[in-house]
């Protein structure tokens, strides 16, 4: 096992491996992912507050086979850290976040909008009381799980005059009177649509106010897990990659002899061994309380990039073959991509790191 987990880690991490390597994932519905995700019983470990631990060894397992499944499963978390957070003292929320932790119902996070991406705290959606109920006005777009949720939880100011101060959290089922989905076609083949919301009906969850702070809060909870996410991806690339150069003949040899071919290998592998252990430390400093927020930051940001070189170096090693629609090194390339910019671009880490930086300068 890597520093900074521990001989509980490393039975989990033995178990999923296999688990997920008997399992068939060649299916595109999203359901089926659902399904096999129930099968590998991993709903619980998004029981608040997790271990962010047990998340990266999931995650890095799921995402090897499956990186829709591992999408799907990252959502689920950042709808159950609110619900956790702010909902326990309810019934009617507990009952909701059992069904997100036993897989029951598949839930969503709604918080992008068009013109509020990285940039959270401009979001446009207003929410009014209507009785005992919430009615939400505003649109939310690149939602996970749309079309598949049963459930949103939703960001919304619900008083305006307090500024980016009145955002607050809400319940909203899928069919909500005065929601409407629609689906968005991207590079993968994750679920992702827009919430148009005319007087949605909804449920607060905790207080007027609260809303950023589970929102953030609940992103920092996941986003160490987004690297983990990444080098399970890579590795799969680097280990498709070995095989095929092993296997494919050129000019009277293997490519695996040649030396430009062991100098990507190379590459490649340092690359996730050094994004494998900065995860490994993020993780183990959010479980711990020790410090986490740059530690993080760096995780995510270098896991991500280093997955995305890795995987286009794989693809390059299958030459024309990478490129064939539906073939593996070509499903990660497209997979990949987002964990860029999703739970908060590299741009943004670059942002927090180089922040926290010159403070401590100071």
């Amino acid at each position: 096992m890597l520093p900074f987990f521990d001989a509980s880690h490393g039975a989990l991490a033995e178990r999923l491996r296999a688990r997920v390597a008997g399992m068939d994932w060649s299916s595109d519905d999203p359901r089926e992912a659902v399904a096999r995700l129930r099968e590998l019983d991993v709903f619980p470990l998004l029981s608040p507050p997790p271990s962010v631990r047990a998340l990266c060894v999931a995650r890095e397992a799921i995402a090897y086979r499956s990186p829709v499944a591992d999408a799907i499963f990252a959502v689920q978390g950042l709808a159950a850290q609110p619900l956790g957070m702010a909902g326990a003292g309810s019934d009617r929320f507990r009952a909701r976040l059992s069904d997100l932790t036993s897989g029951r119902v598949v839930g969503g996070f709604a918080l992008t909008e068009p013109e509020a991406g990285s940039d959270v705290a401009s979001m446009r959606a207003v929410a009014r009381r209507e009785g005992e109920h919430w009615a939400i006005d505003g649109e939310k777009t690149f939602i996970s799980n749309v079309g598949i949720a049963g459930f949103f939880v939703v960001f919304a100011n619900a008083d305006p005059s307090l500024g980016k101060k009145g955002i607050s959290a809400f319940l909203v089922e899928a069919d909500a009177p005065g929601l409407t989905l629609e689906p968005i076609v991207t590079l993968d083949d994750h679920p992702l649509g827009r919430l148009l919301m005319h007087g949605a009906r909804a449920e607060m969850l905790g207080e007027v106010g609260q809303g950023l702070r589970l929102a953030l809060g609940t992103l920092e909870v996941l986003r160490t897990s987004v690297g983990a996410a990444a080098v399970g991806m890579g590795q799969r690339a680097l280990d498709e990659a070995l095989v095929h150069v092993k296997k494919r003949v050129q000019f009277g040899k293997p490519l695996a002899e040649f030396q430009l071919v062991q100098g990507a290998l190379a590459e490649m592998a340092t690359d996730l061994d050094a994004a494998r252990l900065l995860v490994a430390r993020a993780a183990w400093a959010k479980d711990t309380a020790v410090a986490g927020k740059t530690e993080v930051a760096m995780a995510k940001m270098f896991a991500t990039e280093a997955a995305q070189r890795v995987i286009d170096r794989a693809l390059q090693l299958f030459g024309g073959l990478g490129v064939v629609r539906g073939g593996v090194t070509e499903r990660l390339y497209r997979s990949v991509r987002a964990l860029r910019i999703y739970e908060g671009t590299t741009e943004i880490q670059k942002l927090i790191i180089g922040g926290a930086l010159v403070e401590a300068a100071k």
